[in-house]
Order: structure tokens, then C-alpha cells, then sequence
């Protein structure tokens, strides 16, 4: 197998994706921030990773490229796909720069860290058309798949009741709570034994080591059905335990995921005697065979196949979204200290908190910013000019004058957005765009007023550094490329190749453009930059390569 998948963090987890992505042969790049860390596993690759008996021979443990810059594995071009095993809240960076760079993803849970960023996640995902995948690991498990195979076949009867403990001591974590850490396992295997999303979630937990990180919760769910999960997860136990109990009419099963054996069953039963006292039946416990194979192995393994042959994972974005929905809402109940109402199809009307704007930030007296909206470092909001909920601006962006953004929109770092400007909700502008006065951007292709089509937004991408002019018109569904130039006017109805300068109606290429923005002359299917000196090449029909550039 050749070789192509980098590793972003060797640490608790990431060794484990370590081993095994060595062990099946894809590890192109091993990464983690920390120098020491990298030196030590430079050194002792085959010490760490023990002995394959599907790798044997002189090239069993290849040399293998090692950095400590995520960005520079990112611009390896033999580094196709990316796992990512770092610390939870860096997931939404990560995932975006790795997707942004062309990369397919793998990502441990949670996706993200509010269901807003695994929105957006998602959506970049699905309009990069790159695979992403969530570290759902129990869906991979063959207990828990057996699991799954008795339920359907009703080999359990009707299910009435399931509950799970993830109990341990030692791991202690401040950036997120046990909720986040522990829960997203047990959230996922319920939410695919049943196939189906709760209708209710409650939630209520301690926090004993640090205020307002929880150090225990016990999470409910409900489903349509009427049955019942519970979920019960702590790193202040005495132990190590993580058990997942399925009760049924006909039986009830026990995944014990630190016994060797692994999954139980007690076909005990329940007689009704005279119609009205309710007698346990007991029978002894059967101990149930299942396939063999290492979970992680597997799931890594399924993760190398969708990118070979681009098929959709298991345990995808989506999957992944549903996951963080609960989450939410469990957080949401937690924080309130009062049960939630119950979970909406799209997620968005969970609670929000209030803005977060940096001090640095300079907002006109007359601009307005709504709930759940993140303003970075020296923004500048001119005149009359509204952000929408669940909208995230990055450091040093200027909004002009009357100028909408959201809600649910992403804007990248040092964004010029002029007067009259609005960027609608599936529409995601990276760092360095340039939006003209008046220019527009669509959501919906086909647009009527008396038809609702909210559900049929199309994404559009602008990509880093990308110049839109005065009063051009963006056709949803489309990605403007890396350093592009829209002429002012133009109708843009299709994706633009980076570099390229189109204008139009429609919108045509007609030249290609510098990374500082000046026409590129060429001679010989070659071009160096008048003004800055780049230097380019012509690729296919339709592409332009960098050879030299920067900043």
C-alpha cells in the first residue's frame, strides 16, 4: 500500500493510530507539536510500534517523514489524507485547514466542540468534495456489532430500556468536561443500535475539580419508541469500568469492554403471574461469540478505503453532527439545571450564548451583533452593519457600511467585505477575501417567494486571498479559487480555477492574476510578475502552478 496518510498528534491516542496505521502500511507523516516528542519517536519507531506479522522483512518499519509543523504536513503533496488525534478543542481549526488544503479527514470524536463549527465542517467537507470522518471507534467494535445484529434480528424481543457506564480514574482534562471526553462513544452506539435520534435529552452533572467543568454527568435519552438510555460517565471512579447494558423482552446483554469475553447474554425473562405480579425468571449467562478484529484497526482501515475509493464512511460528517446535537443538548441541560425541550430536525434551535467579542475589536455605536457570534482580534464594524447568530469573523477584518453577515457564516482573517454587502448563511469566505461595494451572493438556485427552500441552500466557498468587484453576482453552489479575481459586474455561474481572472455575463476566464493581483504576461507557458517577481507556470488547459511565491 502506498503510502499517504499524515498523523497529526502522538500523544495518549495518537499513538494508537500511530501503530496502526504503521502496521497497515499508510503512514506517510508522523506530526505533534512538541519537538521532544518527535525526537523520541524518531528514534524508537520500531521499539514503539512492536512487531507486525503483516509487516515483516527490511522495509516492516519504513523510514517514515516526522515534523512538528501541522501546515508543513499539510503541504506535502504525497500527504493525501489526515488523521487527526489532537486535544478536542483544536478539532475545528484542524479539520478546516486540512479540508482547505485538499486533504481528506479523519478526526477522533467529538467532530467539534458545538454542532455550529461541525455544521460548518461539513459543508466544507461536502463542497471541497473531501472525505470526512469521526473516530466513532464502538461502531467499528465486533461486540458491538454483534450487538447490533441481535437487536434487529429480535433475538432480544422488543428493547425496553438501555443504560451505559465509562467510568475510570486518572485522565484529567480543564479545556473540555467528562460530557465531551467520555459521552460521544456511548451517544453514538445508542444513536446507531436504533437508528434514530432522541426525541428528549436530559442531563445533570458535577463539577468537584475545577467550577463548571464537569468531573461526572448522567445523561437521558429518550426515543419515539419509549425506550430509555442512560448514560452515566465519570473520571472520578475507583476504577475502570465501561459497560453497555441492552435490556430486552426476551433477554438482556452486556458489553464489558475490559473483559476478555466481551459480551454476555442473560436470557432472563419476565412472567406475569395472574395477569398482575411481574416474576424474574432467571437463566444462566451465555457468553456470545463474535468476529475477530481490533477496532481501531478496522475503523482506520475503513477510513483508508473511502478515501481510495471515495465511497461515503460509516461514522461520517453527518453521523457525526447527530452526535454533537445531543451533546448539545445535554450541555444546554446541564447548564440550565432543568430538562430541555426536545431536539429540533436541523440542531439550531439549541441555546446560544451571548457574543464574544475581542477587546481589540472597534464596533460602530450603530452596528449590531447577535447571540453566538465570535468577532476576532482588530475587526472593524462600520456603520449600520449586522452580524447573525452562530457567525464567526476572524482577526483583522473590515465591514463596510450596511453590510449582513449570517447567520451561520464563516469569515476568515484579514476579509475586506465593502459597503452594501451581504454574505448569506452557506457561504464561507477565507482568510484574505475581498468583497467589492454592492456584490452579491446567492443561497438558493432557484429562488420563489411564495416556496420555501431553506433546506435547499447551496454552499459556496471563496478561497484564501480571492478579489470579488464591485456589484458581481456569486451563483450559489460554486468555489471561487485561491487568489481568483472576479471583474467588477461579472455573473459567476461556475467554479473559478485559482489564479484566474473572469468577468462577464456570464462570467468567463480571461486571463490569470498574481498572488498580489497584477495580470500575468506569459511567454513560453511561463510567467514572473511585473510588480512582485512570482513566477508561474501553466498547467492544464484550464490550471496555473506556483513555482516561486511569496508574501
Amino acid at each position: 500500500m502506498n503510502t499517504f496518510v499524515g498523523l497529526a498528534g502522538l500523544g495518549f491516542w495518537g499513538k494508537n493510530l500511530f501503530r496502526n496505521l504503521l502496521e497497515i502500511g499508510a503512514l506517510h507523516t508522523a506530526c505533534d507539536s512538541r519537538p521532544e516528542v518527535v525526537s523520541e519517536y524518531r528514534k524508537n519507531s520500531q521499539a514503539l510500534c512492536g512487531t507486525s506479522p503483516a509487516r515483516t522483512g527490511s522495509d516492516a518499519y519504513p523510514v517514515l517523514n516526522y515534523t512538528t509543523s501541522f501546515e508543513e504536513m499539510l503541504k506535502a503533496p504525497d500527504v493525501r489524507a489526515v488523521a487527526i488525534a489532537t486535544p478536542a478543542v483544536t478539532h475545528y481549526e484542524m479539520v478546516k485547514r486540512a479540508l482547505l488544503e485538499g486533504k481528506d479527514v479523519f478526526v477522533e470524536k467529538p467532530l467539534a466542540l458545538t454542532y455550529r463549527e461541525g455544521e460548518q465542517l461539513v459543508a466544507l467537507a461536502k463542497s471541497e468534495g473531501r472525505i470526512l470522518m469521526v473516530g466513532h471507534i464502538l461502531q467499528y467494535h465486533p461486540a458491538v456489532l454483534k450487538l447490533k445484529e441481535l437487536i434487529s434480528s429480535g433475538a432480544l424481543g422488543k428493547i425496553q430500556y438501555i443504560y451505559s457506564n465509562r467510568l475510570n480514574i486518572g485522565k484529567l482534562r480543564t479545556e473540555e468536561n467528562i460530557l465531551w471526553s467520555f459521552a460521544p462513544h456511548d451517544i453514538s452506539v445508542m444513536l446507531m443500535l436504533f437508528e434514530e435520534e432522541p426525541v428528549k435529552v436530559s442531563a445533570f452533572g458535577g463539577d468537584y475539580l475545577n467550577s463548571s467543568v464537569y468531573d461526572t454527568t448522567l445523561t437521558t435519552l429518550e426515543f419515539r419508541n419509549g425506550v430509555k438510555g442512560h448514560i452515566f460517565v465519570s473520571w472520578l471512579h475507583p476504577y475502570k469500568e465501561q459497560k453497555l447494558i441492552v435490556v430486552g423482552s426476551k433477554g438482556m446483554v452486556v458489553f464489558d469492554d475490559v473483559s476478555k469475553e466481551k459480551l454476555f447474554l442473560y436470557p432472563h425473562k419476565i412472567e406475569w403471574r395472574d395477569g398482575k405480579v411481574p416474576v424474574a425468571m432467571k437463566a444462566e449467562c451465555q457468553v456470545i461469540p463474535f468476529g475477530a478484529g481490533e477496532p481501531l484497526r478496522r475503523e482506520l482501515e475503513h477510513f483508508i478505503e473511502c478515501v481510495v475509493s471515495k465511497k461515503e464512511p460509516k461514522t461520517n460528517g453527518e453521523e457525526g453532527l447527530r452526535v454533537l446535537r445531543v451533546l448539545e443538548e445535554a450541555d444546554k441541560a446541564i447548564g440550565n439545571g432543568r430538562r430541555p425541550s426536545a431536539p429540533t430536525s436541523t440542531g439550531t434551535e439549541a441555546a446560544h450564548p451571548g457574543p464574544r467579542i475581542s477587546p481589540s475589536a472597534v464596533l460602530h455605536e450603530s452596528a449590531h451583533v447577535d447571540e453566538d457570534v465570535s468577532i476576532g482580534e482588530d475587526v472593524k464594524v462600520w456603520h449600520f452593519s449586522h452580524i447573525l447568530k452562530g457567525s464567526a469573523v476572524g482577526r483583522k477584518c473590515v465591514i463596510g457600511q450596511n453590510v449582513v453577515i449570517g447567520p451561520d457564516v464563516t469569515v476568515g482573517d484579514g476579509c475586506k467585505i465593502q459597503n452594501n454587502v451581504s454574505v448569506y448563511k452557506g457561504v464561507t469566505l477565507e482568510d484574505g477575501v475581498f468583497c467589492g461595494p454592492s456584490c452579491v451572493f446567492t443561497n438558493v438556485y432557484n429562488p420563489r417567494a411564495f416556496i420555501e427552500r431553506k433546506k435547499e441552500f447551496r454552499s459556496t466557498l471563496v478561497r484564501k486571498g480571492a478579489t470579488i468587484g464591485a456589484n458581481a453576482t456569486i451563483v450559489c453552489g460554486i468555489t471561487v479559487g485561491r487568489y481568483a479575481v472576479v471583474g467588477a459586474g461579472a455573473v459567476v455561474k461556475q467554479n473559478v480555477p485559482d489564479y484566474a481572472v473572469v468577468a462577464g455575463v456570464p462570467a468567463k476566464r480571461i486571463g490569470w492574476a498574481c498572488r498580489c493581483g497584477t495580470t500575468l504576461r506569459f511567454q513560453n507557458d511561463s510567467a514572473v510578475c511585473a510588480y512582485c517577481g512570482n513566477e508561474y507556470q501553466m498547467g492544464d488547459v484550464n490550471s496555473l502552478i506556483a513555482k516561486k511565491e511569496e508574501v
